[in-house]
């Protein structure tokens, strides 16, 4: 995958998160993961490192609290972020594309997930339409009734994945854009009516 940031851009990304406020380590892991929507999600040898170079420079301090170590940035750093808001609005920019990537490949494996259920319920269409013993009529039924199951399990959880991301993006102080949204309810539309016009052959 392409990186989401480009060189020294994650250094001046982590110093913009500690000018919004105080964090600790994994919250700016975290921090990283929800702003990109799940793109890029660092570990703690890409953060960490940055973190003590920025400390050398006298951009940021850290302390103690509890068993968490909490970083804040310095006057310096501040300088160093107003400095470059040039800088920030292109990466912000840029990570802003990486959540439309995200919607393009929700709407791919929605439309895989409907290409699937298709198949399916041709598959047990063709089998009810076909003249068998009362027996194969039952598996056919219960067979129907296991897709069901494996659709209603499909949907409960796309559902529940992409509302938990969503909302963990913006109480994050994430920017939700209109046009993510707007694909995303086209999607789902293109969704429902693939699967509406499979039931109906």
């Amino acid at each position: 995958m392409t990186p989401v940031f480009s060189h020294g851009d994650l250094r001046l990304y982590l110093l913009n998160l500690l000018d919004d406020q105080p964090r600790h380590g994994y919250d700016l892991m975290q921090a990283l993961s929800d702003r990109t929507g799940g793109t890029y999600t660092p570990s703690a040898g890409t953060v960490y490192p940055r973190l003590a170079k920025l400390e050398e420079e006298g951009l940021v301090t850290k302390t103690v609290d509890g068993r968490k170590t909490v970083y804040a940035i310095t006057d310096a750093g501040r300088a160093e972020v107003g400095a470059r808001a040039a800088d920030m609005s292109g990466i912000e920019a840029g990570l802003a594309d990486s959540v439309r990537l995200i919607a393009d490949e929700v709407r791919g494996s929605v439309r895989a997930a409907m290409k699937s259920l298709r198949a399916d319920l041709a598959a047990a269409s063709h089998q009810a339409t076909t003249p068998t013993a009362t027996p194969r009529e039952d598996d056919a039924r219960v067979r129907s009734r296991e897709q069901l199951q494996r659709a209603d399990a499909a949907v409960n959880a796309f559902r529940a994945q992409v509302r938990a991301d969503l909302r963990t993006h913006v109480a994050r102080g994430g920017e939700l854009a209109a046009s993510i949204v707007d694909d995303l309810g086209r999607a789902l539309d293109d969704a429902a009516h693939a699967v509406a016009a499979s039931l109906r052959r």
